[in-house]
């Protein structure tokens, strides 16, 4: 038994940082709520990290918010996901960017989502890519569109497939052009049906021809038709036989002669016979001869 157990408040105060650096980590287990409240900032400051990863989750939210303000980098090292998720709301609240940034991958995939959603979107900035890239996929489901619309693109790039997938689609409507613009194709790649069909036409209007040659068939057959009318020529001129194949006839019917002509003549080749009666005579009479000596007999036959 620690001879810790016996001290008063006043008395744990008394001790020298001297005495404070040398206790067990057995003393340390032995500390009552009580008496970790009562350790001045110098005491605290000179707690190794061995020392800090014997408290327990319950010791943890004893401390106080300015003992928590001295702790380099290295003893939050020390703290165990265990002990992390006994820090309260508040208590988190109080680390700075440059303490949350010194934490471990691991040990930012073990916070619980309730205290995620309650990190300040400043303390969400000062989040490393490898910490990012350690949210699960919970996690990333967990921050609130401001949390998210304070990741900048370089953060926003570091999140993976899965992570990706985890968002809520009011999330992916929420974030900023130059956000979605910091999107790989691969990132693209793995949204849901639904998830692209959130996408605010101004998103999709700043996808690269990179990007939009990402998304797969099934996503491109989900837009809305008003997304399909914010689609660039540019980007329209990119599908390939699968993507056009996947459009609905009230998409082709949506898309503008403009638009219509610049398609590639192996994207309107690989259109339907169903797709092509979907489309306006206007549009019809927009084809360049190019597009036309494209048409498959069948196709062809689809127009009488």
């Amino acid at each position: 038994m620690s001879i810790l157990a016996g001290f008063t408040t006043t008395q744990i105060q008394g001790l020298t940082t001297t005495t404070i650096g040398v206790l067990s980590t057995t003393d340390m287990r032995a500390l009552v709520s009580t008496q970790l409240a009562a350790l001045t900032t110098t005491q605290v400051a000179v707690l190794s990290s061995t020392q800090l990863a014997a408290l327990t989750s319950t010791q943890m939210a004893a401390l106080e918010t300015t003992d928590l303000g001295v702790l380099t980098t290295t003893q939050l090292r020390g703290f165990g996901s265990t002990q992390l998720v006994g820090l309260t709301t508040t208590q988190l609240g109080t680390l700075t960017t440059t303490q949350l940034g010194g934490l471990t991958s691991t040990q930012v995939s073990g916070l619980t989502t309730t205290q995620v959603a309650a990190l300040t979107t400043t303390q969400v900035e000062g989040f490393g890519t490898t910490q990012i890239a350690g949210l699960t996929s919970g996690q990333v489901a967990a921050l609130s569109t401001t949390q998210l619309g304070a990741l900048t693109t370089t953060q926003i790039g570091a999140l993976s497939t899965a992570q990706i997938r985890g968002m809520e689609t009011t999330d992916l409507a929420a974030l900023t052009t130059t956000q979605i613009g910091g999107l790989t194709s691969t990132q693209l790649g793995a949204l849901s049906s639904a998830q692209a069909a959130a996408l605010e036409t101004t998103d999709l209007g700043v996808l690269t021809t990179t990007q939009f040659a990402g998304l797969r068939s099934t996503q491109l057959g989900a837009l809305t038709t008003t997304q399909i009318g914010a689609l660039t020529t540019t980007q329209l001129s990119e599908l390939n036989s699968t993507q056009s194949a996947a459009l609905t006839s009230a998409q082709i019917a949506a898309l503008t002669t403009t638009q219509i002509g610049a398609l590639s003549s192996t994207a309107i080749g690989a259109l339907a016979t169903a797709q092509i009666r979907g489309m306006e005579t206007t549009d019809l009479a927009a084809l360049t001869t190019t597009q036309v000596a494209g048409l498959t007999s069948a196709q062809l036959g689809a127009l009488t």
